[in-house]
């Protein structure tokens, strides 16, 4: 016992000065938290925050989009732009929308050419929020002639767009997120509570798992990236349907081509933010709409024209859904068995026809491709389908005639393709677009008018009847019949152009089963090789459900039917199997709905690998074709929490040897002084 009261002693002091120069242990709340598990105490340390990452993308000439400079995670305290000041260390640049802009355009610019700034960004995190929309003036990261190069007229400088910043076409060597509500959610919290406690010596950081596979591999262009394999090629897969269905067996009596189409792709600074709800899903939704309505109408064998509907993909990434089309009609291939170029006697395009009302009326402005029979016919139809309307709420203008051409649209490719080509596309603009978020993350649902959307699937619809009987049945009953659902326009939009309920809507997986429940609308890559039958889970969530829409809609067997396709195929060769995803047994319909694969014509794929080939000087435009490619990448998260700051973590250990020291020695004073009083005693 002797021996043993000098250490409970000693023990004592110990514990008192640790008390004294050591604070209890915080969790993250600061307040001692019961933690029972390591996941309990890495949920409790690491917030993952839910975002849009901006990815590296790349063309033969260089690169764009963003990637963690190195091989490793890039770790960087969070800091408020408008609390940047005089950075010491690289930080992580927390940046509101009405801020991205003047960001990216002022003080990014500095990184290229001051490497001190360019060491200070380590990330970069942008807010989201529907409350900026009202406020922005505008916020486009394109052009202002989005994909000059394409143009098939001369003037190239004309502004299109004129609200663009052209951010996304730049490379950024740090990464870039865009946060989502509940992840924004996250990173304020974070800050707030540090804001509360008023703990100078913790950080919140931000730390991003963004490693691009060809910043690995060093290689910095689409040539060099695919013969390395740390790339794929921008792409997907195009659909075309015909009304009614086409004897692909027989060339005999084959009818002129009424060609109509949309696009179905969009793109933003922020991969899986791309919803381009104006440009280009108003007009693929106004399409779906006089595509439904149409097939409430009889007698479409007696007409004189064929309807054929064409969506295309790949569209915003150097036209690859329109070229790759056309060539595939020069080729003759199985995915365009039915169709000739020859046949095409006029093109209807619709663009964006979100915005078009105004004052009550919708207003849509038809831009032409030249001066020609067929062009007439399609404008006056175009008159005759409004005049049609009894309400007189639709108004359709011809474009100023002062544009140097047609807008950015499909039309360009037709063009330059063949310049006799007739054509009009319907926009809801006239001499510059009218979407102030032209390719933007904030082109979204609010960003839109259904009104403008129902109104123009109207006229559309009707016109395409006119073209399609070639003005021999226009009476007012006729196309007095032919009615829009404004209820499927609307609950279409909210199908594709929001994540509730998004893909995961009634209508959507009544054809597919989904993969996502978000429709992203980004053009993705061609991870296969690409086929005019290709393997379904190859192909987007958006292109199947077109290809079953589009084959029920268009087909000769509608409704019940003892047809069943219990594998994905039917046992004569002009039916198709629809709704195999979402039912255990699909249906077996006559239709003509094909795939058309999308990607660059300088593309081949052969022994599971892509190359490109030599420039052609016959093909226009394959010499300005950039091929554009997204590098592979491993993970891509993004986590917040709280650190030490160093300063503090060599005050603790001093503390600490302080501590030590000093009760080694209260240890030898207190033994000293027991010893001698046990003698004494």
């Amino acid at each position: 016992m002797a021996m043993g009261l000098p250490r409970l002693v000693a023990t004592a002091f110990t514990l008192t000065l640790v008390s004294i120069f050591l604070p209890l242990p915080f969790s993250l709340a600061g307040e001692i938290t019961s933690i029972e598990s390591v996941p309990d105490l890495q949920r409790l340390m690491y917030v993952a925050v839910d975002g849009y990452p901006c990815v590296r993308l790349l063309n033969l000439s260089g690169e764009i989009g963003c990637s963690n400079p190195g091989l490793s995670k890039v770790v960087a305290p969070i800091i408020k732009l408008k609390d940047v000041k005089d950075l010491v260390q690289p930080h992580t640049v927390l940046v509101t929308p009405d801020e991205m802009e003047d960001f990216f355009t002022r003080h990014v610019p500095l990184v290229s050419n001051d490497l001190s700034f360019a060491s200070k960004i380590g990330g970069v995190l942008i807010e989201s929020g529907s409350s900026f929309q009202q406020k922005l003036k505008g916020l486009s990261p394109d052009n202002m002639f989005p994909q000059a190069e394409f143009s098939p007229y001369g003037n190239v400088e004309y502004k299109w767009n004129p609200t663009a910043s052209s951010i996304m076409w730049k490379a950024y060597n740090f990464p870039v997120y865009l946060l989502s509500e509940s992840g924004m959610s996250a990173v304020h919290e974070f800050l707030s509570k540090k804001e509360r406690k008023h703990k100078t010596y913790t950080s919140d950081v931000a730390e991003f798992s963004m490693v691009m596979e060809t910043t690995k591999a060093g290689t910095h262009n689409s040539e060099a990236c695919l013969q390395e394999g740390t790339c794929l090629p921008l792409g997907g897969y195009s659909v075309w349907s015909s009304l009614p269905p086409i004897n692909v067996s027989s060339s005999n009596n084959r009818k002129p081509i009424v060609l109509t189409v949309a696009s179905m792709d969009s793109a933003s600074f922020f991969r899986d933010k791309s919803f381009g709800a104006d440009s280009p899903i108003s007009g693929l939704v106004a399409l779906l709409g006089a595509v439904d309505a149409l097939s409430r109408v009889e007698g479409f064998s007696n007409l004189k024209k064929q309807l054929v509907f064409l969506v295309l993909t790949g569209e915003t990434w150097g036209y690859l859904g329109s070229r790759r089309f056309l060539h595939e009609l020069d080729l003759h291939s199985d995915a365009v068995a039915g169709l000739s170029d020859t046949l095409i006697e006029t093109v209807l395009e619709i663009g964006s026809v979100g915005k078009g009302l105004s004052g009550g009326i919708n207003t849509f402005f038809a831009h032409k491709t030249r001066v020609s029979s067929a062009t007439n016919k399609t404008l006056d139809a175009l008159k005759v389908a409004q005049d049609s309307f009894a309400s007189k709420n639709i108004k359709i203008l011809s474009a100023d005639k002062t544009n140097p051409g047609i807008p950015p649209s499909s039309l360009m490719a037709f063009m330059k393709k063949n310049p006799q080509t007739s054509a009009v596309v319907l926009e809801d603009f006239d001499t510059k677009f009218a979407n102030k978020f032209y390719h933007s993350h904030l082109d979204d649902l609010s960003n839109v008018n259904s009104s403008s959307v129902v109104a123009a699937a109207s006229v559309v619809a009707r016109t395409l009847y006119i073209l399609a009987s070639d003005n021999k049945d226009t009476s007012s009953s006729a196309l007095g019949s032919i009615q829009v659902n404004a209820s499927f326009v609307e609950e279409l939009l909210a199908c594709l152009l929001s994540c509730e309920p998004g893909l995961s809507c009634n209508l959507v997986k009544d054809y597919i089963s989904p993969t996502n429940t978000c429709p992203g609308n980004y053009a993705g890559v061609m991870s296969g090789e690409p086929s005019s039958n290709p393997y379904l889970g190859s192909v987007s969530d958006v292109s199947r459900f077109l290809w079953n829409f589009l084959a029920e809609k268009t087909s000769v067997q509608k409704g019940n039917t003892t047809s069943v396709c219990s594998k994905g195929s039917c046992s004569r060769t002009d039916q198709v199997c629809i709704k195999a995803e979402s039912n255990k047994e699909g249906t077996c319909v006559v239709s003509t709905t094909r795939y058309v694969p999308a990607y660059s014509t300088r593309l081949k794929y052969a022994d599971g690998a892509w190359t490109i080939l030599p420039q052609n000087t016959s093909d226009s435009m394959g010499m300005v074709d950039p091929v554009w490619t997204e590098s592979n990448w491993n993970t891509i998260g993004l986590q917040v929490y709280t650190v030490q700051h160093s300063a503090y973590d060599n005050a603790v250990l001093v503390a600490g040897i302080t501590v030590t020291t000093l009760a080694y020695f209260g240890i030898m004073v207190a033994k000293s002084f027991i010893t001698k009083a046990l003698k004494q005693d």
